[in-house]
């Protein structure tokens, strides 16, 4: 599931992408660079049928689970990165034509865990996409209600480049031999601990109303924008917590209650401050915020719900 974008920048030579040479801050609140993210909560149709997926293909171990809920995280004591709501009937998500999730992306810790899950894909006949996006390799695949997921590993910041003030991002073939030979002899034992949501990507209805809300009053930086119909925001230098596309067609439509989907997704911060101090821009900027203890959540132009809280400690 992957969008072929190559030679955005064409012949130009990138710089070393050194800390603070890239991006375009927001005008007023600006997220810390400590920001990250936390679980994702999806909505599914079979409950039984999402979590074997998620177990089987993915890795993920079941941490908690109800009658009608079930948390994912890593193994060997690692955080809660998926939380699936059973919804029955819920319709499939489309190609096309629905705002929402693009897909939610799950970072591994180093390369050679992100081989040994390749190898794991191929003993299982699991079919996936792939794409070397310069910052990052990544493999694309969906789940029984056809929503997107990425597994990735980054590239060490010192190889990322610029041009100007854009970080270089594409979509080129992965060297699938050598990723591989990167992972000999790492056997794959399930998602393994140290694995992070890296990121989120959402279909939305407009780039500008995008940034207006994800950049001008969230607070993330604008880092990249040369890839056609898309923009990816970060905080801290990050390739992207989180990119935006029109992909979905000038007549797609917020995902709904009756549709399996993104019901919300989670920025973790280093302080109730920060938490603080940023719903105060949503607020300010006009967008409806609510409190739920600690923690805040709102909701970005299309419906998709943001939790936004401070990271636990340890």
């Amino acid at each position: 599931m992957s969008v072929r974008t190559t030679d955005i920048f064409g012949q130009k030579r990138g710089e070393r992408a050194q800390p603070g040479t890239y991006g375009v801050q927001p005008k007023g609140h600006r997220l810390p660079d400590a920001t990250r993210l936390g679980r994702v909560m999806l909505r599914v149709a079979d409950l039984a049928r999402s979590v074997a997926f998620y177990e089987s293909v993915l890795g993920l171990m079941v941490l908690e689970r109800t009658g009608e809920s079930a948390t994912l995280g890593a193994g060997g004591g690692g955080e809660a990165l998926v939380e699936l709501h059973e919804q029955e009937g819920a319709r499939p998500y489309p190609r096309r034509g629905r705002l929402g999730l693009f897909h939610f992306a799950i970072l591994l810790p180093n390369r050679e865990s992100l081989g040994a899950f390749v190898r794991h894909l191929a003993e299982e006949n699991v079919r996936a996409g792939a794409a070397d996006h310069l910052v990052s390799e990544a493999f694309y695949l969906s789940d029984p209600d056809a929503l997107g997921i990425e597994v990735y590993a980054d590239r060490p910041r010192e190889t990322w480049q610029r041009v100007g003030r854009e970080l270089m991002m594409s979509s080129d073939p992965i060297d699938i031999d050598d990723l591989l030979a990167a992972s000999s002899g790492v056997e794959w034992r399930g998602i393994p601990e140290g694995t992070v949501i890296g990121h989120v990507h959402l279909h939305v209805g407009a780039l500008d109303d995008g940034a207006a809300f994800f950049s001008d009053a969230l607070g993330f930086d604008r880092v990249v924008w040369s890839y056609p119909g898309a923009l990816f925001f970060s905080a801290g230098g990050y390739h992207h917590h989180l990119g935006t596309n029109v992909w979905a067609g000038t007549d797609a439509r917020p995902t709904g209650p009756g549709d399996a989907g993104l019901i919300e997704w989670t920025i973790e911060l280093p302080h109730d401050a920060d938490v603080d101090a940023t719903a105060a821009s949503i607020a300010a900027a006009g967008y409806a915020v609510r409190r739920e203890g600690g923690e805040v959540v709102t909701a970005d132009p299309w419906g998709t719900g943001i939790r936004i809280r401070r990271a636990e400690e340890g």
